[in-house]
């Protein structure tokens, strides 16, 4: 939720688009990427966004990605981001699909 919030609130001051996919990741995990299409993240701050009280937001507290990595991280998943293609960000997290192997 909170990604998704975060990528609304990119797009605020413009039209765009979120997108959420979900697919089969690699070792039993499922895969999910929330795409927007905002203002983007600021490269040389890439390596701090889910540090806890780091924010680019003059509202923000700097908790809701450190909390969703914790909260990813207790459950066996994991979470990255990579810059959009023009504008905007990718977040992908993955977490383990629980499906017994086929």
């Amino acid at each position: 939720m909170n990604l998704m919030l975060n990528g609304l609130e990119a797009m605020k001051n413009t039209a765009g688009e979120l997108t959420i996919r979900s697919q089969q990741g690699p070792n039993d995990q499922l895969l999910i990427s929330v795409s927007d299409t905002g203002v983007g993240l600021p490269a040389e701050k890439a390596d701090q966004i889910f540090d806890a009280f780091f924010t680019t937001k003059a509202e923000g507290t700097g908790m809701g990605l450190a909390i969703t990595r914790s909260i990813l991280e207790s459950h066996g998943g994991r979470v990255w981001v990579a810059a959009g293609s023009g504008r905007g960000a990718t977040f992908h997290f993955t977490l383990p699909s629980g499906a017994d192997p086929v």
